[in-house]
């Protein structure tokens, strides 16, 4: 496994939210940092900018995560500016809330394509070229448990991401690289925020022990710890949610 300052870490998701909270987190912990944004270069940069403030090294990539040839791009510039790729953390996600019999079936696969396939693809690439030692954390979400109305496609689909993550571990046996997924519970970002009246959110700070939201940063915490020193935690999926379910 190579020492810590020297590992390298590709974050999709990376420019908002709890994408980039691991990657300042995860830039902050030594690591150099690719972040993978969708569309918004403004605040990719922004990211960026901030990790370099703060001492730490990183570069932004645009890629949509379910298109294997931007996602292959991507992994080519991590590995010509920074040498080689120890981390992989998928954090792109989107969310179309509505019951079951009301969603619009293009908005079921969009979610799907970048939730499930992007998960896949992102995996696959990272699966071919993480160094020994390395990390893949993938993103769930702690509605597969909570049961929420209005949300059964994007559980779904997260639901399959849980699915991926151990058996991708299983594929990788004797490689040195171990496969976990993060579950947040819900977190106070655009993502979870958007169209919430002040009642809902409180409601849902509530459903938890703590009586809050979690933060992006409570978020990072567990990845920062998968993503270096966790090194027996394999094949898993951690609700990180204050106790929620």
């Amino acid at each position: 496994m190579t020492g810590t300052q020297s590992r390298v870490a590709i974050v999709t998701g990376g420019s908002r939210g709890i994408g980039r909270a691991v990657a300042e987190r995860l830039a902050a912990d030594g690591q150099s940092v690719v972040i993978v944004y969708a569309g918004n270069e403004a605040e990719a940069g922004k990211a960026v900018a901030a990790i370099e403030a703060a001492g730490g090294s990183a570069v932004a990539v645009q890629a949509d995560v379910a298109d294997e040839n931007a996602v292959r791009a991507a992994f080519d510039l991590a590995e010509q500016r920074y040498g080689g790729i120890d981390v992989a953390v998928n954090a792109a996600g989107i969310m179309a809330l509505a019951p079951v019999a009301e969603l619009r079936l293009d908005d079921l696969d969009r979610v799907h394509r970048t939730n499930i396939r992007g998960t896949f693809v992102v995996d696959g690439e990272a699966a071919r070229r993480l160094r020994p030692g390395g990390a893949i954390i993938n993103f769930s979400t702690s509605v597969t448990r909570l049961h929420l109305p209005t949300y059964a496609a994007y559980a779904a689909s997260k639901a399959a991401v849980e699915a991926i993550s151990p058996i991708l571990a299983r594929e990788l046996r004797g490689r040195d690289i171990t496969v976990n997924a993060v579950a947040p519970g819900p977190t106070a970002t655009a993502l979870f925020l958007d169209g919430k009246d002040e009642a809902t959110i409180e409601r849902m700070a509530k459903m938890n022990p703590m009586e809050r939201l979690g933060r992006p940063e409570d978020i990072a915490e567990v990845v920062s710890s998968l993503a270096g020193p966790a090194r027996w935690i394999n094949g898993q999926t951690i609700y990180v949610n204050g106790g929620a379910a």
